[in-house]
């Protein structure tokens, strides 16, 4: 049977809404989203199947509501959807209870440090405190990484009720990365309440992560792209101990309902 239109529209026989117009806009933003560099229009009409005037129309819509940019001949996602994703009371919350912290941990330590919480198989970014003075290492905001792969995805994983575990371990298998390994590493990270890992990007740098916990359950990761050396403020086990202890407060700040300047 084939499906109806019905006010703009297209009912199906299962009783489900399509919105072709929506549908050929989200194909767009996802995309895009895993591209590194502009694309041209062609090569999104290509990839996604569909012709040249139908991208067109519905680039013209992105760009102007702010969701998409032209960078030369291309287009590129803009940070609209993650600052939409940011005004959510629940990240509100987190950023004002872990934004004291951590810029009091990259004082005390001179070590940078940023904020990551799960985004499907993923972990993204959403603060990030650079170190004072001349030397160190930041990560930006909105930087994406595949849980299995990153210092603050194994804390992510690792620190969830069983049903929640189950659950971004199926989002992983569902985006074809391997998790075979993944239930030993956790129950090891578990155990130590914190993660230490070589860098996957930079030899120099070992990534050291804690759990900001609601409930028992980890909300965020907060993460230090540590950088040894001679000019180092504080030696790794003292930034480690650093580490925990704030990710203990952001964590006693949210049970509580907020920072503590803010409880009466």
């Amino acid at each position: 049977m084939r499906d109806a239109e019905k006010g703009g529209r297209v009912a199906t026989v299962k009783g489900k809404y399509r919105a072709p117009a929506l549908q050929k806009g989200l194909e767009i933003l996802e995309f895009l989203a895993g591209t590194t560099i502009a694309m041209p229009m062609s090569d999104i009409s290509a990839a996604l199947g569909r012709s040249v005037s139908e991208i067109f129309r519905m680039l013209q819509v992105l760009e102007e509501h702010g969701y998409i940019a032209r960078s030369g001949e291309g287009y590129r996602l803009t940070n609209r959807l993650f600052a939409l994703g940011m005004q959510q009371p629940p990240v509100r919350e987190l950023l004002a209870c872990a934004l004291p912290e951590m810029h009091d941990f990259a004082a005390a330590t001179g070590q940078s440090c940023h904020l990551a919480i799960v985004s499907g198989a993923e972990m993204v970014v959403v603060a990030n405190v650079e170190a004072p003075g001349l030397l160190g290492f930041a990560v930006r905001m909105g930087y994406r990484r595949p849980l299995t792969l990153s210092a603050s995805g194994h804390v992510l994983l690792a620190f969830q009720p069983e049903a929640a575990r189950a659950a971004m371990l199926r989002d992983i298998a569902a985006a074809g990365i391997d998790s075979d390994s993944l239930p030993a590493r956790l129950a090891e990270v578990e155990a130590a309440g914190h993660v230490a890992m070589a860098s996957p990007m930079l030899t120099a740098i070992t990534d050291l992560s804690a759990p900001v916990l609601l409930h028992g359950a980890a909300q965020a990761a907060l993460t230090v792209p540590f950088v040894d050396g001679a000019g180092a403020q504080v030696d790794r086990a003292g930034t480690t101990a650093a580490l925990i202890a704030a990710a203990e407060r952001i964590s006693q700040a949210l049970e509580l309902g907020g920072p503590a300047d803010r409880i009466a």
